[in-house]
């Protein structure tokens, strides 16, 4: 499992990674925001088919259509149930 601070350092982490399941990350961040970092997720061969989840407190549908279309496979509004969030990760996993 790795952390990161900020999109840009997820970004860095991905580079040299090869062997993840699964990116949860958040829409708004610092240095690189989420959409901007999925862009640039699905651009790299080891992440086009990793599933990215986003969690977010951005409940537009315009917004979580632009996510989808940059490449998240789900998305979850804050505040959320736990459960609903492993449950998610289990299904995507």
């Amino acid at each position: 499992m790795y952390e990161a601070a900020d999109g840009l350092e997820v970004l860095v982490l991905a580079k040299s990674e090869s062997g993840v399941d699964l990116v949860l990350s958040d829409i708004n961040m610092p240095k690189m925001d989420g959409i901007s970092l999925l862009k640039a997720l699905r651009e790299l061969p080891a992440f086009k088919f990793t599933p990215i989840l986003m969690l977010t407190t951005e409940s537009s549908i315009d917004r979580e259509n632009e996510g989808k279309a940059a490449g998240a496979t789900g998305w979850i509004v804050k505040p959320f149930n736990p459960e609903q969030l492993i449950d998610t990760i289990r299904m995507l996993i």
